[in-house]
């Protein structure tokens, strides 16, 4: 007897329930340069604990941190995920979502898709770049174009001298670009294949130019949670990518990052930083995401390691660096918060104390971890005179509320952030909200 779709999902969601585990610590302890790592409490099926998505209501908004104020800069996008400004102030939007075939086959994975359908607004995929213009300077959008379409799954961007990169989720592509334009209709000239593997299980990449113009980086995620598809299939993976610009020649800067996703530069050092999702089912309690910043040539464990000497049973294939060539991350950022987004806050942005100096990291949210973490965008404060270049002190709340009060509904995710050029502003991309957020100082 054939069983009905929905009845095989409801049974796999009720045994994934059955088998999962509660936090034993608050997400605090798993957070800041010397997080507390619970023993592994890996269950037979995962964590599920997954809000239900249902878009803002009227008249309700994010909650800022006090000193500061939110509003609406955009709304009526397609799952707008990262956000990118160019030098006149316009600023882009990548309205994306995951592509086709970007999962693992198998009843498991079906039924972790059917529930995590759930996380995600229901609009399809825009593959598009969306340019938002605040024309008269007063916060609000007035004009938007379609900058660019036809894409696939886009995601990181950059602007190099006279050409505009995008990060799709299978190839870095490239256009001319001429200043102020307001749309681009010449065809992507292909700069890096990022296929790396049959799945693309981690389909965003992230993009970041040197501020030189030299370099780019790009952010590829893993190809599985813990390479249970085979190291075959990880192959490039897990890893932040060198592309140089005027010749086009690419190698690994970093490896062994499950999935590195925002990057910046840290202005003191000159140090690239990045944002990391760890993997899953350890527990609600494992493993910390991180945000870090990223040595040359250094290795930071996955999926033989992780956060520095700690061993994932899990994987059968031999390590090929001995543990001392493992990196420690620099900074914990919770355990499942899916933390995504990464920006510098300094010096000319309007935002009051606590936010003077320091990354803002938007967090998206979890989803294998009970009681719920994540959904908000936080502040990490960074030191000054000779700790400039180092996190100094706990988290803070920039932006909260994207949870109903009981967190069985969510109106909202963050995921991409971004301080403008001029204004200092905080800009948030909300995916499930379709919208993009502004916060500024009171």
């Amino acid at each position: 007897m054939k069983i009905p779709v929905q009845l095989a999902a409801l049974a796999g969601t009720a045994l994934i329930s059955a088998c999962g585990q509660n936090a034993q610590l608050p997400i605090e302890a798993t957070m800041g340069p010397d997080p507390q790592i619970a023993e592994s409490a890996g269950t037979m099926l995962p964590t599920i604990n997954i809000p239900e998505t249902t878009g803002w209501p009227q008249e309700r908004t994010p909650v800022p941190a006090e000193g500061t104020e939110v509003s609406l800069f955009a709304a009526d996008l397609q799952n707008p995920r990262w956000l990118y400004e160019l030098p006149n102030g316009d600023i882009l939007v990548a309205e994306s979502k995951a592509p086709a075939g970007s999962s693992p086959g198998g009843f498991r994975s079906w039924v972790a898709g059917m529930l995590m359908s759930q996380a995600t607004s229901e609009v399809p995929n825009a593959n598009r770049i969306t340019l938002l213009r605040d024309a008269d300077n007063d916060g609000v959008v007035e004009e938007r174009h379609t900058f660019l379409e036809n894409l696939n799954s886009p995601f990181g961007m950059a602007l190099v001298d006279d050409h505009f990169y995008v990060a799709n989720a299978d190839a870095l592509v490239r256009f001319p670009y001429q200043s102020g334009q307001d749309a681009i209709t010449a065809a992507p000239e292909l700069v890096q294949d990022l296929t790396l593997g049959s799945i693309n299980h981690h389909w965003t990449k992230s993009l970041l130019a040197s501020p030189d113009g030299e370099y780019l980086y790009i952010g590829v995620g893993s190809n599985s949670n813990v390479a249970e598809n085979g190291m075959d299939e990880e192959e490039g993976r897990a890893a932040i990518w060198q592309v140089d610009v005027a010749t086009g020649e690419s190698r690994i800067y970093a490896q062994g990052l499950r999935n590195p996703v925002g990057m910046a530069w840290q202005p003191q050092t000159g140090e690239l930083w990045v944002a990391v999702n760890e993997r899953d089912e350890l527990g609600s309690d494992l493993v910390p995401d991180y945000m870090t910043s990223v040595s040359e040539d250094g290795f930071y464990g996955w999926p033989w390691r992780y956060y520095g000497s700690h061993v994932d049973q899990r994987v059968e294939a031999p390590m090929p660096y001995e543990d001392d060539e493992v990196l420690t991350p620099d900074y914990a950022l919770g355990a499942h918060t899916a933390s995504l987004g990464l920006a510098w806050l300094g010096a000319g942005a309007e935002l009051p104390a606590p936010f003077a100096r320091g990354m803002l990291v938007g967090q998206h949210g979890s989803w294998n971890r009970d009681p719920l973490s994540g959904y908000k965008v936080i502040f990490v404060p960074f030191g000054s005179g000779e700790t400039a270049g180092e996190p100094d002190g706990n988290p803070v709340d920039l932006l909260t509320g994207f949870l109903s009060d009981d967190e069985s509904q969510a109106y909202g995710r963050p995921v991409g952030v971004l301080v403008e050029e001029d204004s200092g502003s905080v800009l948030v991309a909300d995916d499930v909200g379709g919208r993009v957020w502004r916060v500024t100082g009171r």
